[in-house]
């Protein structure tokens, strides 16, 4: 559980996801034993019960039971004269891109949000690789989850409340898509491996009953009482209550020949499915923000990460990997037990499993501390054959590791001989290569950083063999590029195939708005700050400071994009913005990321202190006497934990969105292993263990004007915080306002009132600083309560 890092997420690790080779036959042993596994069986005739039943539509069929689509072209980004909240939240949102196997063509989702219909669109394009241009293969709405099948075409999931469709189409012949299968449940995280041309296993994610059935939304009985009644925790996660159905891994095969499901002859059908994780107590992906970093698909089996069962999940992280090994026979599948794989002296949380290419080795990444979400992660190797030895790469004398920063992914090279990894490293998520000793255990050459701008979030290979790599990534000024890379040369460089902003000069941004400080912390440390300043900068004039502090704590602002705290809106507004990364960020060391534990309100606050003397000191075009500061999630704990302190005297106007008021409070939080680990240990143990860095006790010294944000499906940070603030400013008679949005989350996600959201932020902030309002409220239909 983190409290929302600089993109606005309190207790949110990002962890991209890429897949990690560690080459074939190391560490080979025993084969595990092996039982088949009840399937689910999807019978022709069940589908066409469940289109009727959830009223799921298909575009019309044509003579080869394909679908006829409107002629389209792929949704781009409209050139804006200013970059404003409803330009951030209405340009196409595109994923990240996936190429094909011969690294011509890569396929990626585009959705958008307009303003004017008040309706999102969602899109399924190619990029061609060489050309960068873009084609449209399917606009439809509930449409996601491309993937290649063989050749050029495609699968990708189409689905409702209660159901999904599997359509396979072929980017060539448009028009020609027909379903391959469907499930009578909603389902995601899908995963394709070709075994022999014509048939390939499919795995994807949907939730399971207690018995490991499928859990079906259509046939749920409306119960006769509202009663929730439980026996353990979780009792809520994140924005939902805990329902008896977890998530579950489920695996099958796609079969081309004649089809069950179409009148084709020549199409693929999905056959029966199986839950791999039944009977074992195990849930895979692991709520609420796994997915498809929590498991992989290879040739003989699946491979997947869970939280140990053993456990009550409130209260530890601790995981571990496992591995179902999946027989592929004439007379049927037959899938073994969940075989766990145990990294000796490493009780932390589990990410990142993935096969090698062959399927014969795994590698995966596993923390050692029970209970800290932010500890650094290790990379481990396996051979799926064998459970007695696990192996870590880069490991040290100390138990630290050699490599001082925490990967957050991996990925093998094709010819098995080299790793790469992404890692936070001083406000960038960048790209690694690791050449890999003979015997892992003797690794000690240090990875290399071969990329060195923006945030890479996504590393494919490009083909089979040799070194060229597909990177997705965001910067500060760019919300979406895909570059080819060739890791092996000297000194590699970033070709980018495709930016959807044109570095941000679509939006009227540009990387010369984006600058770095770094000025003395605490101790014996420098902190880290980004500097974005307006498009329209001047040197001469001077300009009010937004300080924004980012969640986490343990995040950190990065040189990448964000729809809930973008650095540029506040920019365009007429604000140099200042984001610093304080005692507890991630990126600068494990050492710098721990020093916030116990210390919530010690040195964070005083490198806050000291970043905003710097500014005063150093940037001359800064005019600190119109200074305001906004935070989210830890961001907002320091908003409240500014106000009884001095430095909140230095600012016009505060806004606190989804903080942490009264800190004995967050035993009514979901994740109970985040406070104990951060805030002193359970107050079982000592009842006083998290007053000291509470700002409720500090309340008699707020004074600063503040504008308090708080949701309603907030479960990490229950609405009572935010409430409880409003409260005291009311009774202290400070300017002050309460924002609420009964159905978002500690994040605000929808549209609509994201828009809302930025209007009152920057009308707030404004309002002090003498810039001009951003919107009227009225317009946006915004009516005050009382």
């Amino acid at each position: 559980m983190k409290l929302s890092s600089s993109t606005g997420l309190f207790f949110e690790v990002y962890i991209s996801i890429f897949a990690l080779y560690k080459g074939p036959h190391l560490l080979r042993g025993k084969q595990p034993s092996t039982e088949e596994l009840e399937p689910l069986v999807l019978e022709p005739d069940t589908q066409d019960e469940v289109a009727s039943e959830t009223e799921i539509t298909l575009p019309p069929e044509t003579e080869d039971g394909g679908a006829t689509h409107p002629a389209s072209t792929v949704s781009e980004v409209s050139n804006a004269d200013k970059f404003t909240p409803e330009v951030l939240l209405s340009a196409p949102r595109r994923s990240t891109a996936d190429p094909n196997a011969d690294g011509t063509l890569a396929v990626y989702t585009a959705t958008t949000y307009s303003f004017e219909s008040h309706q999102k669109t969602t899109e399924i394009s190619v990029v061609d690789l060489k050309t960068g241009h873009s084609r449209l293969v399917v606009s439809e709405e509930g449409i996601s989850s491309p993937v290649w099948l063989e050749g050029n075409e495609l699968l990708w999931l189409k689905s409702n409340a209660n159901s999904t469709k599997l359509v396979v189409g072929d980017v060539n012949d448009v028009g020609s898509n027909y379903v391959a299968g469907a499930v009578a449940a909603p389902v995601s995280d899908i995963r394709v491996k070709l075994l022999k041309p014509g048939r390939l296993a499919l795995a994807l994610v949907a939730q399971a009953r207690p018995d490991g059935s499928l859990y079906s939304p259509s046939t749920d009985q409306p119960p006769r009482s509202s009663a929730r009644l439980y026996n353990s925790v979780m009792v809520r996660n994140w924005d939902t209550y805990v329902t008896p159905n977890r998530n579950a891994i489920w695996h099958g095969f796609l079969q081309k020949g004649a089809s069950r499901f179409t009148k084709r002859q020549a199409g693929y059908s999905l056959g029966d499915l199986t839950n791999v994780l039944k009977g074992s107590k195990l849930e895979s992906p692991i709520p609420t923000f796994g997915g498809l970093d929590n498991y992989d698909l290879g040739s003989r089996g699946v491979c997947f990460v869970a939280k140990d069962p053993a456990l009550k999940s409130a209260f530890h992280t601790k995981g571990n990997f496992y591995f179902v090994a999946v027989e592929d026979s004439a007379s049927g599948a037959f899938y073994s037990s969940p075989t766990k794989f145990e990294a000796t002296g490493f009780e932390g949380a589990s990410t990142s499993p993935v096969f090698s290419p062959d399927g014969e080795s795994a590698a995966f990444l596993q923390m050692k501390e029970d209970g800290y979400e932010s500890d650094k992660n290790h990379i481990f190797v396996l051979d799926v054959d064998n459970t007695e030895e696990v192996v870590e790469l880069l490991e040290s004398y100390k138990g630290t590791g050699l490599w001082h920063l925490s990967p957050s992914s991996v990925d093998f090279a094709a010819d098995g001989h080299a790793v790469y990894l992404t890692a936070e490293d001083e406000g960038r998520v960048k790209l690694f290569r690791l050449a890999v000793a003979e015997n892992p255990r003797h690794q000690t050459l240090l990875p290399d950083a071969i990329t060195q701008v923006g945030s890479i979030s996504q590393v494919k290979k490009l083909g089979t063999a040799g070194s060229k790599l597909l990177l997705s990534g965001t910067s500060l000024v760019d919300n979406s590029f895909y570059a080819v890379l060739d890791s092996e040369e000297s000194t590699p460089q970033l070709a980018v195939v495709s930016s959807n902003t044109d570095n941000g000069s679509s939006f009227g941004l540009s990387p010369d708005q984006v600058s770095e400080i770094w000025f003395q912390g605490a101790g014996d440390y420098d902190v880290h700050a980004w500097v974005v300043k307006p498009s329209n900068f001047e040197p001469d004039e001077k300009y009010p400071l937004a300080y924004l502090i980012h969640g986490g704590p343990q995040g950190s602002w990065e040189d990448n994009w964000s729809t809930r705290w973008n650095p540029a809106v506040f920019a365009e507004q007429g604000y140099v913005v200042v984001t610093p990364n304080p005692t507890g960020s991630t990126g600068y060391g494990q050492e710098f990321t721990d020093g916030i534990r116990h210390n919530w309100g010690g040195r964070p606050y005083q490198d806050l202190v000291n970043g905003f003397e710097y500014i005063k000191a150093n940037m001359s075009f800064v005019d600190t006497s119109r200074a305001v500061a906004a935070g989210a999630s830890y961001g907002g704990y320091m908003m409240a934990w500014m106000q009884g302190q001095s430095l909140a005297k230095e600012f016009k106007a505060l806004v606190c969105h989804d903080g942490s008021f009264n800190l004995p409070a967050q035993l009514s939080s979901d994740e109970q292993f985040f406070p104990n680990h951060d805030l002193g240990g359970p107050p079982t143990e000592d009842p006083h263990a998290w007053d000291e860095w509470s700002p409720q006790a500090h309340i008699s010294n707020w004074t600063t004007p503040m504008l308090v944000i708080h949701n309603e499906l907030d479960y990490r940070l229950p609405i009572s915080e935010g409430l409880a603030m409003f409260n005291v400013l009311q009774e202290r008679e400070i300017k002050s306002r309460f924002l609420s949005f009964p159905d978002e989350n500690h994040w605000v996600l929808e549209e609509e009132n994201s828009l809302v959201w930025h209007t009152i932020v920057l009308n707030w902030i404004n309002s002090f600083v003498g810039l001009p309002e951003y919107m009227s409220e009225e317009k946006l239909g915004i009516v005050v309560q009382n």
